[in-house]
């Protein structure tokens, strides 16, 4: 797979930093996509996620739909790269 490159990633944190002002809760779950900073290793090179990645996933999985939505963050959300790594830590891609 190919790494997303050094620009790549200051966009994937502000993509990330975006939803915090409007974060919403989605069954009991506060969606913050700050949350989900432990895989930012995992999704800007081939590096397996952590287990606290593959736990924030677990976590934020009710928001994933909400991510998808975001145009500044859907991109990420639905990349080949994020595929692998939910798929990697058991957690069901979402059918939104």
């Amino acid at each position: 797979m190919k790494n997303l490159g050094f620009t790549s990633l200051p966009l994937l944190v502000v993509a990330m930093a975006a939803l915090i002002t409007g974060a919403r809760v989605a069954d009991a779950i506060t969606c913050n996509t700050m949350g989900l900073s432990p895989c930012i290793g995992a999704m800007t090179s081939t590096a397996p996620p952590s287990t606290t990645c593959c736990s924030k996933l677990r976590e934020q999985q009710p928001c994933f739909c909400q991510y998808m939505k975001n145009p500044s963050l859907g991109g990420y959300v639905k990349s080949a790269r994020a595929k692998a790594i939910i798929s990697s830590c058991g957690v069901p891609y979402p059918k939104c």
